[in-house]
């Protein structure tokens, strides 16, 4: 028989390990990250284990985005960040988690995204992206239900 792995989160949600808890409901759990970006970075955590967010329940997901929603706007009110990152992850630790990270000019995570704006905005490979006709093509592979 195959033994279970471990998985933190779900540790946390038992009582098992300690977290900074910041807000919860049912579904869902909102705790500090403990390798944090920048001060108040959250993690927004499904109480069930699954690990990609679209394979949660309709009721899971708007617990999950709520949850979100209220932390971000106590780190908008707290911090005063120029925005709130959020980013869905599931993958180093396979268990839905949502990432809130407070985010300013010229930080970390702004000089990244400005540069992958940059790489997104101007090399002709991706220019073809944007022509009518590929543009017409991903429209109508996405509309295939």
């Amino acid at each position: 028989m195959e033994k279970k792995k471990s998985c933190v989160f779900c540790d946390i949600i038992e009582g098992k390990a300690h977290a900074y808890k910041i807000h919860e409901d049912e579904l869902s759990v909102c705790i500090l990250d403990i390798q944090p970006y920048t001060k108040g970075h959250c993690l927004v955590i499904s109480k069930r284990h699954v690990q990609w967010w679209h394979e949660l329940s309709d009721e899971e997901n708007a617990s999950l985005f709520k949850v979100a929603k209220v932390v971000a706007n106590r780190m908008m009110d707290k911090f005063e960040p120029d925005f709130i990152f959020l980013y869905a992850r599931g993958k180093r630790i396979p268990h839905t988690h949502l990432l809130l990270i407070p985010t300013y000019s010229g930080d970390v995570l702004d000089r990244f995204f400005n540069a992958l704006e940059n790489f997104q905005e101007s090399p002709q490979e991706l220019a073809r992206l944007k022509e009518p006709q590929a543009m017409a093509d991903a429209a109508k592979i996405l509309g295939q239900g």
